[in-house]
């Protein structure tokens, strides 16, 4: 049984290991208005006092100019938290900053303050939905807002589908109605102005970059659990069962039967439903005892396991370094037991097209040799068949595990 093509988040998040936090501070001032560009992955700009949107140009006008005969500031931003990634920001539409005179009038007026971010870039990537867009707003929130509402104004949003696929996640960041830039025809003012999301890197929440009020990943995914509660306020409620839960996710059901001939109840999760209802997979996912799936996008779901939850992830010939940094450094800051089941390289579609002894199998590390684009190969071209007894071999492991999980519920 072949396993799907294996879908790449995206050859830049194995750029992070290149990433250098600039030693040098870069900084644009001109009044109220100002732009850190000192961070690796984000421009962090604010307008400090009265801020008037104008959508259709994407402009934010700073009301109060300290000197009204000073020459105008024009800063320009693209609001996403990959400041190096082109192909990332070619996506994201630029705004502009400015103390410049005009003559637009307030249509609305707000009493919260604005949080300008991108929802373009690679959003619409389920795992780069969370790790450039809803972990960054969470950091963003505790970090500038705590215990404030603010105003989501949002660029590039598709509003096809982006505001109902995470209306839950949403009204827990703000109490306040989005306001889409993109489809936006009335001026708005506002308290102040910030201007970008602020990022620690790949799905990680830094405590220590939280000093007054720190938070961990393991605090974004109670966030997350909050999110999805029943009406009224009751808890999700967790069935008990006879044998552990597991979750697939993956296209192909092919070893569905050997994993229940150990032990576990399988239900499937379709990642290619991309704007499926969350809050589904949400009650799917966090009554389960165990995840399965292939290194991808799909298994960002593990947000929504509870803790002490059984993460398996499969780890293809190659994609050691992405692997860790997605899924297995998380999994272990949100308290799940990571386990992965690496890829052989007779399991490997790339032993028939390159030879068990080619460099691309042996030494994956020499063959990309520092240039990621060669991880196009990895990440793109494998296809998988494992290998039926020693995955089962593998799966009684993880059964052992996901049992004594639910042992100790019941």
């Amino acid at each position: 049984m072949t396993l799907p093509q294996l879908k790449p988040i995206t050859l830049a998040l194995i750029l992070f290991v290149k990433l250098v936090v600039f030693s040098q501070s870069q900084l644009e001032q001109a009044g109220q208005i100002t732009c850190n560009r000192s961070h690796a992955y984000y421009d962090l700009c604010s307008i400090d006092g009265p801020t008037l949107l104008e959508p259709i140009t994407s402009t934010l006008y700073a009301l109060d100019t300290i000197n009204s005969t000073q020459q105008p500031i024009w800063l320009k931003t693209r609001p996403y938290p990959r400041k190096w990634d082109k192909g990332a920001k070619s996506k994201v539409k630029e705004l502009t900053l400015t103390s410049a005179p005009h003559s637009t009038r307030c249509e609305v007026t707000h009493n919260t303050l604005a949080l300008v971010f991108s929802a373009g870039g690679y959003t619409g990537n389920f795992f780069h939905d969370f790790s450039d867009g809803f972990v960054p707003l969470f950091i963003t929130i505790n970090s500038l807002f705590y215990n404030q509402d603010v105003t989501l104004v949002i660029s590039d949003c598709n509003d096809l589908w982006w505001p109902q696929k995470y209306a839950e996640i949403r009204a827990q960041f703000s109490h306040s109605p989005i306001i889409d830039i993109k489809k936006g025809r009335v001026t708005h003012c506002f308290p102040s102005a910030i201007v970008e999301l602020i990022k620690h890197g790949p799905m990680i929440v830094d405590p220590t970059l939280l000093p007054h009020h720190p938070k961990s990943l393991a605090d974004f995914r109670i966030f997350l659990e909050n999110s999805y509660k029943k009406k009224g306020g009751d808890d999700v409620l967790i069935t008990s069962y006879n044998r552990p839960q597991l979750v697939f996710v993956i296209r192909k059901l092919g070893f569905i039967k050997a994993i229940e001939e150990v032990g576990f109840d399988v239900n499937v999760l379709d990642p290619t439903t991309t704007h499926a209802s969350l809050a589904k997979a949400f009650k799917l996912v966090h009554s389960s005892h165990a995840m399965f799936g292939v290194h991808g996008a799909g298994l960002t779901h593990m947000l929504f396991l509870r803790p002490r939850a059984v993460l398996v992830q499969v780890v293809p010939i190659g994609v050691d370094l992405p692997s860790n940094i997605s899924f297995k450094g998380p999994a272990k800051n949100l308290g799940l037991e990571y386990m992965d089941y690496k890829v052989k390289p007779k399991e490997s579609s790339l032993a028939e097209i390159y030879g068990a002894n080619d460099l691309v199998l042996k030494n994956p590390d020499a063959y990309v040799n520092g240039d990621y684009s060669n991880m196009r190969v990895y990440m793109r071209t494998q296809n998988l068949k494992l290998d039926i007894v020693r995955f089962k071999r593998y799966l009684v492991k993880v059964y052992k595990k996901a049992k004594k999980f639910m042992d100790m519920e019941s």
